[in-house]
């Protein structure tokens, strides 16, 4: 009877399919460092294709690192640099020799002279774009910087390099046929317009904004952004949409 020694290869198939049986386990700590690897490498993976298709928020207008800063703005600048100003020109009106009723009609009345210079401008200024180079280049920077970067934080509100200015120049313009007294309300509420203005845009782009009225501003906003529909000029209100029909498509019903 031959005796095989125990240096001989062992050929039977049960022999044979328990080796291959052992060379497939791996010990514990050895499988866990790989599923490791693994893990990590596709969350890298992830990350970089995110990095390469997922578009950015903001954009370098200015070589100019001067210019460049000021096309920024903090969202809280122009609240903190308009409203002891406005306080001041409603504290002249309750002092002048104006009744509260008249006063508070002034006010509206400059709130609505705002609504209609946002609506106006929206419309016939911000989207002008002529098809010169510098044409298209200055829409760039007066607007649809915003449009292809609406998240960007930093230029959602007016810089104050523009709304300093443009009060100046609008009180001036009003002065003369308001006169000295009645200027003071009716520019007070053209600054809580526009202040209104600068809120409601940044909050239409940043905030949830559930309830009735600041749901609606958000989808009424929201289609003037992503339809390519020129309409819905108003940001702060949709009034002179409605007197002008500029309203476009109407809104689709609200989920939930």
């Amino acid at each position: 009877m031959a005796v095989t020694s125990p240096s001989q290869p062992i050929s039977d198939s049960t022999s044979l399919k328990r080796q291959a049986s052992f060379s497939v386990v791996e010990a514990p700590g050895v499988a866990s460092a790989n599923a490791a690897t693994k893990v990590i490498k596709s969350k890298a993976t992830s990350a970089l294709e995110r990095a390469r298709t997922e578009k950015p928020n903001t954009c370098q207008m200015f070589e100019t690192p001067i210019i460049e800063a000021f096309s920024r703005v903090h969202p809280l600048m122009p609240f903190l640099f308009w409203l002891p100003i406005l306080g001041y020109f409603l504290f002249a009106a309750v002092k002048s020799t104006l009744s509260v009723p008249a006063a508070l009609v002034a006010i509206v009345g400059g709130v609505l002279f705002w609504s209609l210079t946002e609506y106006l401008l929206h419309r016939y200024v911000f989207h002008k774009v002529s098809p010169s180079f510098a044409g298209r280049r200055f829409y760039f920077v007066l607007h649809g910087v915003h449009h292809d970067f609406p998240l960007d934080t930093s230029r959602l509100v007016m810089p104050l390099g523009v709304s300093i200015p443009m009060g100046v120049v609008v009180y001036w313009l009003l002065r003369f046929p308001l006169g000295p007294v009645l200027i003071d309300p009716v520019f007070a509420g053209f600054g809580i317009g526009y202040l209104a203005y600068d809120g409601i845009h940044y909050a239409t782009h940043h905030f949830r904004m559930n309830g009735l009225v600041g749901g609606f501003l958000k989808r009424y906003h929201m289609v003037h952004h992503h339809t390519g529909e020129n309409a819905r000029w108003g940001v702060s209100s949709p009034l002179w949409d409605f007197v002008f029909r500029t309203t476009g498509t109407p809104l689709p019903a609200r989920r939930g």
